[in-house]
C-alpha cells in the first residue's frame, strides 16, 4: 500500500514537470499579453491542489526618440489579483514593446524604420495596403509615430498620430497589414465671450481668449463693413457666440462663430450663420441680408494706413504737388495681399514709379490696383481668374517707395474714387422660400447674443 501511494505521488510530480516544460514550448496564440496571471494545477494528493501563480509583466514603454539598439525597454510589473487558468494548448504572446517617436524634420518612415532595426518589407506592405496605406506616406514633423514591437524586433502595430483627432493604425495580419482610419469624436459646447477694443482687435480679443482663429473670423465676418486699419476706436465693443471643441474632455480649438456683434464707433452690425438645404454656410444680418459684400473694404488684415486717398498731396519722393488716388497700407515686407473682389487679372508686371503691380478687372464697371508689390503670387498671370480674398502678392517697396507698403485703387467706371468711403456694392440677401427656415435657425442665436450682451450689462451695473 505504501509503495502504490509513493508510486502514485511520483507519477504525479512527473506529470507536472512534464506539463511545466510542455508549456514552455508552446507558442504563443490567441493570448492577450497584458493582465495575465497564469495558473497551473498539480495532481491530487490527499485531496489538496498547489497553486504556483506566474506574474506577468505588463507592456513595456521605451520612452519617446529611444534608439532601441543603444537602451533596454523599461518594465513596468502590474499586479494581478484574480489568476486565470491557461489550457495547456495554449500560452503567452511575446510581450510587447511600445516606442513612441516623434517625427523630427526631414525625418521619413525609410529612416524611422532604420533606426528603429524594423523591415523595409513591412513598411513597403504598409504604405502598399489598399485602403489608407498611402497616408503613412505623409507624415509630418512634430507628429506622434507609435511602434509596437514583440521581442523579437517584428513590427506588430504601428500607430500615427495625424492630428488631435486622426490616428492612422496598421495592424499586421500574418505578413500583411489592415490599415484603420479612427477619428475620436468630437464634444461641441457653446462658449461666449465680450470685449471692449483698446488697442487693436488682434490684441484686444487675445486678451480676452479670442484663438487666432476666431479673430480672423471676425475679421472676415465684418470686413465688408469695417477697416480694422483705419475704423477701430477705443471703446468699441465686440460680443461673440461660437463654439468650443473638446475631445476626451480636453478643449483644443474652436469652430465656428454662431452670432456677433459689432459695436464700432456707435454703430451697431450683427451677423448670425446660416446653413441652407444644400449645406451651404453665410453670415447674414437678423432680417436676412448677407454680410458679404462684392469687395472687401481693406485688402490686407491688420495694417495701419500711412497716408489717405487725397488728390493735391505732395509726393514724399518728388517733392512736388501729385495726386494721391488710393490708399497706402504700411505693413511688413512679405504680408499677404487679397484681391478686395472676384475678378480677372488684366495687368501683372512693373509700372513705372509704382514697381511691380497687379490690376484686376471686376465686371465692367469696376477694377482696384496694387502696387510696389515685393513678388507676385506664383501660378497667376495675365488672365488669371481671381475670387475675393484670394492672395495676388505680397507688400514691399518697389518702384519709388519710401517704405514698405501698399498703394491700393479703387475706379469705377475709369475714375478713381476714395477706396474708404466709396459704396460698395451688396451680395445677394436670403431667397423668400428660404426666410421663414433663416429665422427658425437664426433667432435663437441672436437671442443668446442678447443674452450675453444683458448678463455683461447687469454685472457691470453691479460693480
Amino acid at each position: 500500500m505504501k509503495n502504490k501511494l509513493y508510486k502514485s505521488l511520483f507519477l504525479g510530480i512527473s506529470s507536472a514537470i512534464a506539463a511545466t516544460a510542455s508549456y514552455a514550448l508552446i507558442s504563443p496564440k490567441n493570448i492577450e499579453p497584458n493582465n495575465i496571471t497564469t495558473t497551473l494545477l498539480l495532481p491530487k494528493v490527499k485531496s489538496t491542489t498547489t497553486l504556483i501563480s506566474l506574474p506577468v509583466v505588463s507592456d513595456p514603454i521605451v520612452s519617446e526618440n529611444t534608439d532601441l539598439s543603444d537602451s533596454e525597454p523599461t518594465l513596468i510589473n502590474t499586479p494581478v489579483n484574480t489568476p486565470v487558468n491557461i489550457p495547456a494548448s495554449t500560452t503567452l504572446a511575446p510581450k510587447l514593446k511600445t516606442v513612441v517617436h516623434k517625427i523630427k524634420k526631414g525625418e521619413s518612415l525609410s529612416s524611422i524604420f532604420s533606426k528603429l532595426k524594423l523591415k523595409q518589407i513591412d513598411l513597403y506592405n504598409i504604405i502598399h495596403a489598399k485602403e489608407n496605406g498611402n497616408q503613412f506616406r505623409s507624415i509630418a514633423a512634430n507628429k506622434e509615430l507609435i511602434a509596437h514591437i514583440d521581442s523579437n524586433n517584428v513590427l506588430k502595430q504601428l500607430v500615427y498620430k495625424k492630428d488631435f483627432i486622426t490616428s492612422i493604425i496598421a495592424t499586421r495580419s500574418k505578413e500583411a497589414f489592415d490599415i484603420e482610419v479612427i477619428s475620436t469624436p468630437i464634444e461641441i459646447k457653446i462658449a461666449s465671450v465680450q470685449t471692449t477694443i483698446k488697442s487693436s482687435l488682434f490684441l484686444d480679443g487675445k486678451e480676452a481668449g479670442f484663438s487666432d482663429k476666431l479673430t480672423m473670423q471676425l475679421a472676415k465676418i465684418f470686413g465688408w463693413d469695417i477697416d480694422f486699419a483705419l475704423s477701430l476706436r477705443k471703446n468699441d465693443q465686440i460680443t461673440v457666440v461660437y463654439e468650443k471643441l473638446y475631445v476626451d474632455g480636453k478643449e483644443f480649438g474652436t469652430g465656428n462663430i454662431l452670432s456677433a456683434e459689432f459695436v464700432n464707433q456707435g454703430t451697431s452690425f450683427t451677423a448670425v450663420r446660416f446653413e441652407d438645404d444644400q449645406g451651404n454656410t453665410g453670415y447674414y444680418t437678423p432680417n436676412g441680408k448677407s454680410m458679404r459684400k462684392a469687395f472687401l473694404r481693406t485688402p490686407v488684415h491688420f495694417a495701419r494706413i500711412s497716408s489717405h486717398f487725397n488728390l493735391k498731396r505732395k509726393h514724399p519722393v518728388l517733392n512736388k504737388i501729385r495726386a494721391h488716388k488710393g490708399v497706402d497700407y504700411a505693413a511688413r515686407t512679405g504680408t499677404a495681399i487679397k484681391s478686395t473682389g472676384n475678378g480677372k487679372i488684366i495687368f501683372r508686371g512693373n509700372k513705372g514709379g509704382y514697381g511691380r503691380v497687379v490690376i484686376v478687372q471686376h465686371g465692367k464697371k469696376y477694377s482696384t490696383l496694387y502696387a510696389h508689390l515685393s513678388k507676385f503670387k506664383k501660378g497667376q498671370r495675365t488672365g488669371s481668374t481671381i475670387k475675393q480674398g484670394q492672395v495676388i502678392g505680397y507688400v514691399g517697396r518697389s518702384g519709388l517707395a519710401t517704405g514698405s507698403h501698399l498703394h491700393y485703387e479703387f475706379l469705377v467706371n475709369g475714375k478713381h474714387q476714395n477706396p474708404l468711403t466709396v459704396k460698395l456694392p451688396l451680395s445677394q440677401p436670403i431667397k423668400e422660400s428660404l426666410l421663414a427656415k433663416f429665422k427658425q435657425q437664426t433667432q435663437p442665436l441672436v437671442a443668446q447674443l442678447d443674452k450675453v450682451k444683458a448678463t455683461t450689462l447687469l454685472a457691470e451695473n453691479t460693480q
